[in-house]
């Protein structure tokens, strides 16, 4: 048995990942804040109803996870949420700590909380894969919470891969851009560009974002996708600026 805990598996990149891990034939323990979404997602999944903001919420589930099913294999640190794009000094502090307290400190509760289980798993060690973004390197305008975060994911990501060798737990990242999901819906309308011009953005089918992080997992320990960018082939990215 080979079991998975989705982060963010209520709607979206999670959802899409979840289902297609399940497809593969691995068990699925999907966190989120709505039971009734995760519960969509996959019915007979392992529905953890979490703010992965929330450290005592974090650690309960994981103890669920734990007592279920005695091993984890895979994370796939997904929860993220964006802040009004705004100029940043019309951006209050509470929207600013809470991406903040969702994009980083989360995937850094949940992968904490997953090194406990995989250091003293029998067989030891296993994979987490966490949701970066190409705005970590090519930044949207007005975008300075989401950014940052994602800058902070993608050193976690290299940080938690050195940590991880002495105990067989490979890390990795994902970095996508404009998969087709209610976050990226305003971009069918047009969306703020660094020349100041508004423009319709291309996006790709989410499927093809869960076909990325299956392959990601479905690799032995002993090798690794450290860094993964997948995204739609004409979306202002290379070049953007």
């Amino acid at each position: 048995m080979r079991v998975a805990l989705v982060t963010g598996a209520g709607s979206g990149i999670g959802r899409a990942v979840a289902r297609a891990l399940a497809r593969e034939g691995w068990t699925l323990a999907l966190m989120g804040r709505r039971e009734a979404a995760l519960r969509e997602t996959l019915p007979d999944a392992l529905a953890l109803p979490t703010d992965v903001a929330d450290e005592a919420q974090v650690d309960a589930a994981f103890a669920t996870l734990r007592e279920r099913f005695s091993r984890l294999d895979l994370l796939f640190n997904n929860a993220g949420i964006g802040a009004p794009a705004v100029p940043i000094d019309e951006l209050t502090v509470a929207q600013w700590r809470a991406v903040v307290d969702t994009n980083l400190t989360g995937s850094f509760l949940c992968a904490r909380a997953a090194f406990g289980l995989m250091k003293a798993q029998t067989p030891r060690g296993g994979r987490i894969i966490n949701n970066g973004s190409i705005s970590a390197y090519a930044p949207r305008p007005f975008s300075a919470p989401y950014t940052s975060t994602k800058h902070a994911i993608s050193g976690l990501t290299k940080s938690l891969s050195l940590d991880g060798r002495a105990f067989d737990i490979a890390v990795g990242q994902i970095d996508i851009g404009n998969a087709a999901t209610e976050m990226t819906e305003r971009m069918a309308n047009g969306v703020p560009q660094a020349n100041g011009q508004m423009a319709v953005e291309p996006r790709m089918d989410v499927e093809d974002v869960a076909r990325a992080v299956v392959y990601m997992a479905g690799l032995p320990l002993s090798a690794n996708v450290l860094n993964m960018t997948v995204m739609a082939t004409q979306m202002p990215f290379v070049g953007r600026g």
